[in-house]
């Protein structure tokens, strides 16, 4: 499983990822974010490179590491 505290995630990067785990294209997160589509494509594609994900189903792979980070964050924050 893929652990999002062991790359380097932006400020910007964990925004575009958020908007991917709400199901997002890369128009929408673009629009959302006042960005162009390409830009959201490369922020993409950088943290895929960061992740190590070659090949798949990229996206459902990030989205899906984002989302039990979100998870374990508020059960965490519950506890505390």
């Amino acid at each position: 499983m893929l652990n999002l505290d062991q790359i380097k995630i932006t400020h910007r990067d964990e925004q575009v990822l958020k908007l991917l785990v709400q199901g997002c294209s890369n128009k929408e997160i673009a629009s959302e974010l006042a960005i162009s589509p390409r830009t959201v494509k490369q922020h993409l594609r950088t943290l895929f490179l960061r992740a190590g994900i070659k090949a798949g189903r990229k996206r459902v792979i990030l989205a899906t590491a984002m989302f039990e980070k979100e998870q374990m964050d508020h059960v965490t924050t519950r506890t505390a």
